[in-house]
């Protein structure tokens, strides 16, 4: 009741607000992270708000109050970027930053050298805008656009917070228990995965400075040169009114937020599932009492891309199995494909894993997918490649509503044991019925909260007394290491005067004594 009375106040708010003109930039070459902002987007126009969206999938349809800047360059060696993911284990640490940093600087560079983005965007007077919403992922220099308008900034982080978002706010951090998004492990530490986190982490935030900063401040003066010459990047980095975080503490684990840092996960999700196409929903129905398995490595992984050894091991296992699959594969022909196998190369796949049919989810274990999969309650086998996806799957093994395996090395034997496993095993789908209670049991859906939120920074002109005063500090004085060096110089200084005097104490007693001595003789 709480939430559909909520959700009715959010219906009257446009006439308590002037409509905004909205610029957000999201131009990340993988359809993931568009899918799941979109719906935000959109419903921010709905509402009469004047979006201007730079991304690189416009819509293939006008949306009212709706405008696509595409930025198809962003897909220059994309596929190429992503073969390279498969041998990032090979990498050490600082080559592996080194190359997620220069991926995201050719990104930016491919934003501020679009075409219309110079003609439209750039040059000084052309056009205003009242709040700039943007990926915070490693993009730094079109975080310029708010100076540029002298406008508020919203971050959006698509897979949650790390160290780097956490900044942008003055969040805290403790790498105690606030792992590497990348480094596959969970907020429940060993010692030997504090210290890797702590090395890792580390790593990460000297590459940042010493490498990736340096790059985006170039394209920050080159292309916002009048913006630059009254903000500094470093300013503007902690500058943020907001930052929306596709997580939530029931999908992973708790830890402390400012003010301004808004869990928003799942917002993508419609909570009214759609009808599924007249063959999907006959292959679905025809799959009796055994049910059926989707399978979809997400936007990014292709499984046509898959080495034939991998495929044959998948192919045969399905082949084995009582259940029907759904397998989203990107060619029109799938040799060898069992009878009880459906390929298509895009499934609507919230739909799908709404069915109540649908009894396992196979996934690559991307965040998008992780949150779907708790949202419908549905088991889930992970097979993850790179990324967050091997933390998502260490959190779902330990949150006990799936079962991780290591796509290079599985066996068949070992895939069709865990799959049966999951299958029949009644523990991992009641488990996952009771993540998803936890999930949804939320006073407004995720995209009400964004919503809200973003029009509460709107509504209180960039709504900068959320900000905590830790954005306004340095390094060492954030983390009070002026204050320890201090008192550490205070401490040997009065150690050292201690012992001079000491010292001097000590010799002067010696020479007394001396003296009687000499009298007494």
């Amino acid at each position: 009741m709480l939430a559909l009375q909520l959700s009715a106040l959010l219906t009257i708010l446009p006439a308590c607000l002037q409509a905004a003109r909205i610029l957000a930039i999201f131009p990340f070459p993988g359809p993931s992270q568009y899918i799941n902002v979109v719906p935000y987007l959109k419903t921010l126009a709905s509402r009469g708000h004047q979006v201007t969206s730079v991304n690189a999938f416009p819509q293939k349809t006008p949306v009212s109050n709706f405008r696509d800047i595409p930025i198809p360059e962003v897909f220059q060696n994309y596929n190429d970027i992503v073969n390279e993911l498969y041998v990032l284990h090979e990498l050490n640490m600082w080559q592996l930053f080194s190359f997620i940093n220069k991926f995201f600087v050719n990104i930016t560079r491919s934003v501020l050298t679009n075409k219309e983005v110079t003609e439209t965007l750039l040059p000084p007077g052309k056009d205003h805008y009242d709040l700039i919403i943007v990926e915070a992922l490693r993009s730094d220099a079109y975080y310029g656009f708010a100076a540029h308008f002298n406008a508020p900034i919203i971050g959006f982080s698509t897979f949650g917070t790390d160290w780097n978002i956490d900044e942008l706010v003055g969040n805290v951090s403790p790498l105690s228990f606030s792992p590497l998004v990348t480094a596959g492990l969970t907020d429940r530490m060993t010692f030997g995965e504090r210290v890797t986190n702590f090395v890792d982490t580390t790593i990460s935030w000297l590459n940042y400075r010493i490498v990736h900063m340096p790059e985006q401040e170039k394209l920050y003066e080159k292309y916002f040169p009048v913006a630059s010459k009254r903000v500094q990047l470093s300013d503007l980095n902690r500058n943020f009114s907001l930052v929306l975080l596709n997580q939530h503490f029931s999908l992973s684990f708790p830890r402390a937020y400012v003010p301004n840092m808004i869990e928003v996960g799942g917002l993508h999700i419609s909570h009214k599932p759609a009808p599924l196409p007249k063959d999907l929903e006959e292959f679905i129905q025809g799959s009796g009492e055994h049910g059926v398995i989707y399978f979809s490595l997400g936007s990014n992984v292709k499984s046509k891309d898959l080495h034939a050894e991998r495929r044959e091991v998948i192919l045969k296992t399905f082949a084995s199995l009582p259940q029907r699959v759904l397998w989203k594969f990107e060619d029109d022909q799938l040799p060898d494909k069992p009878t009880n196998v459906f390929i298509s190369k895009w499934f609507p796949q919230p739909d799908i894993l709404a069915h109540s049919k649908v009894k396992l989810f196979i996934t690559h274990g991307g965040l998008l997918s992780t949150i779907e999969s708790i949202h419908h309650g549905k088991p889930v086998l992970g097979l993850p490649f790179f990324d967050d996806q091997f933390s998502n799957v260490k959190q779902v093994t330990r949150a006990g509503f799936g079962l991780g395996l290591d796509h290079k090395t599985m066996t068949q034997q070992e895939f069709k044991a865990s799959i049966e496993r999951l299958v029949r095993e009644p523990q991992f789908a009641e488990t996952a019925r009771r993540m998803s209670d936890r999930y949804r049991d939320q006073p407004m859906s995720p995209l009400d909260t964004a919503i809200w939120w973003t029009e509460y920074v709107l509504r209180h002109k960039g709504a900068y007394h959320m900000r905590v005063a830790g954005q306004d500090l340095g390094f060492f004085a954030y983390h009070s290491l002026d204050v320890i060096g201090a008192l550490l110089v205070g401490a040997l200084l009065t150690f050292t005067i201690a012992v001079c005097i000491l010292r001097k104490v000590a010799s002067l007693a010696g020479f007394g004594s001396s003296k009687r001595k000499q009298k007494v003789q």
